[in-house]
């Protein structure tokens, strides 16, 4: 009997100090409960069966509201509620935003054998971002990437990746990425639309972007998060490789997804060490 409620951010993390307000059809607060350091609601005040408004609240985070049904046995099972963070419906302020690698992840995922899955991350890389003051379609974002710092934990499988079977970064060894539009596909989701140059080639990439919200960091700086995916076709960049394991299976997948957790400082440069 009560109530049971998972707290989540867009990115899948608890937030432990949400409360969740329950009212009746007359406004009338009947439970008040406050999530665990899992995110995790649970309140076994016996509930009417009939219509009931939920409420979550959090410090940072822009409140949610839903109804609710109690059926004859007192439960109100909510399920998982996502907060968007405060001010994350629109982008940060305008002016420039420098990409803080340290805080920050460039990560693909790739198939292997047909069965499993290979995940790497770039550890050296940087970029910029410039929110247009009178139209955010203006926004612009620049990233390099090394592509000597690719990693995904086996030595060997990396050398083989720098080769010229795959990135060849003797010949190539940065890769770039120029946005030229930014779109709305949301209340807080955005489509970056840009150039990607890798092994030599340039291609147009869309990114599917969440703007995460924006806050004060413990070094006195701004900081804004987003998250963004895209996939990649390792042929359209002319990395051709293709050992075959078994009738049309490859050993590494030709689809790529591409997963960036980005946090970028306000200003033009990142603060001192």
């Amino acid at each position: 009997m009560g109530l049971t409620a998972k707290i989540r951010t867009r990115d899948g993390w608890a937030v432990s100090h949400a409360v969740v307000t329950v009212t009746d059809t007359t406004g009338c607060q009947v439970v008040r409960a406050e999530a665990d350091a899992d995110g995790a609601v649970q309140d076994t005040t016996a509930l009417a069966p009939g219509a009931y408004t939920v409420i979550v609240t959090a410090v940072g985070y822009a409140p949610a509201a839903s109804s609710a049904i109690v059926t004859a046995s007192g439960r109100a099972e909510i399920g998982q509620v996502t907060l968007a963070r405060q001010g994350g419906t629109e982008l940060p302020p305008p002016g420039p935003w420098t990409i803080d690698p340290a805080h920050s992840s460039i990560g693909a995922v790739a198939q292997h054998l047909g069965i499993s899955s290979v995940h790497g991350r770039f550890t050296d890389f940087s970029g910029t971002i410039e929110i247009a003051p009178d139209h955010v379609a203006k926004s612009r974002v620049e990233a390099t990437i090394s592509a000597a710092s690719i990693d995904t934990g086996n030595g060997m499988r990396d050398g083989h990746l720098r080769s010229p079977d795959f990135l060849d970064v003797e010949q190539y060894p940065v890769i770039t990425y120029r946005s030229v539009g930014v779109s709305p596909a949301g209340s807080d989701r955005w489509t970056v639309h840009g150039e990607l140059t890798m092994h030599g080639v340039v291609r147009p990439v869309d990114l599917d972007l969440a703007y995460l919200g924006t806050g004060a960091d413990p070094w006195g700086g701004t900081r804004a998060a987003f998250r963004a995916t895209t996939e990649l076709h390792r042929e359209d960049f002319a990395m051709n490789y293709n050992q075959v394991v078994q009738a049309g299976i490859s050993a590494i997948g030709t689809t790529l997804k591409v997963e960036l957790d980005i946090q970028a400082v306000q200003g033009e440069s990142l603060p001192a060490a």
